[in-house]
């Protein structure tokens, strides 16, 4: 009995962990912290706080997708994971030379503050997907999912390991939720040109996130990928 205890524990920790681990560096929510306060710059706090929510729920329902069922849907699609890295990447990459060239702009050039409502609209394009839950984090859940085992001979054994999972998934939608819903906070030390100076690196380091990715899968089609 002891011993069955502790298989569950292991097998449900084991999942939570590789998943969580494996998901957070590339979804980096206190990285995207400073691009998510440049997208709601001007909103009072109860729709940045929705907003925060929305959007953690939404990269919940993403990467639980991807996880499940996404190799499936590529399949059924007749798409490979080389052409969603490629166009995906393309995505990240505008969107980060976008921010980028925003950035640069003097206070005078500087467009007005949008209204809550065009912010809302964002919520899933562009902020959730790609800046939140973008190729990269697709394409670790596809891989995760696509190698788990499709048969095993303990149901229990399966299920704890979806449930873990699942877990992680969670876990890192709760911690989007709070970098974004506090990223005012976190941010405030900084001043306003430390916010500027990290909203620039942040953009940066997006553009060139999205030329790797596109690297990656440029690389795996080369390799056979498609």
């Amino acid at each position: 009995m002891h011993e069955s205890v502790l298989q569950v524990i292991q097998s449900f920790s084991h999942a939570f962990l590789f998943v969580a681990l494996a998901l957070f560096p590339i979804v980096n929510p206190l990285g995207m912290a400073p691009i998510f306060l440049s997208f709601t710059n001007g909103v009072d706090d109860a729709t940045r706080s929705r907003l925060a929510r929305i959007i953690a729920y939404n990269s919940f329902l993403l990467a639980t997708a991807s996880l499940l069922v996404g190799s499936y849907m590529l399949r059924f699609f007749g798409l490979s994971l080389p052409a969603v890295q490629i166009g995906g990447g393309l995505v990240v990459a505008v969107t980060g030379w976008r921010l980028l060239s925003r950035g640069a702009e003097t206070e005078e050039r500087r467009a007005p503050a949008p209204s809550a409502e065009a912010v809302m609209a964002s919520a899933f394009y562009p902020l959730t997907m790609p800046l939140t839950v973008g190729p990269g984090s697709i394409a670790v859940m596809l891989t995760i999912g696509s190698s788990a085992p499709k048969a095993l001979s303990d149901p229990a054994t399966a299920l704890l390991g979806a449930a873990g999972g699942l877990a992680g998934v969670a876990a890192v939608a709760l911690s989007i939720y709070a970098s974004y819903r506090y990223a005012d906070r976190i941010l405030r030390r900084l001043g306003q040109s430390g916010i500027n100076a990290l909203l620039r690196l942040s953009a940066f380091i997006l553009l060139c996130l999205g030329v790797q990715i596109i690297l990656n899968g440029y690389g795996a089609f080369v390799a056979g990928g498609l």
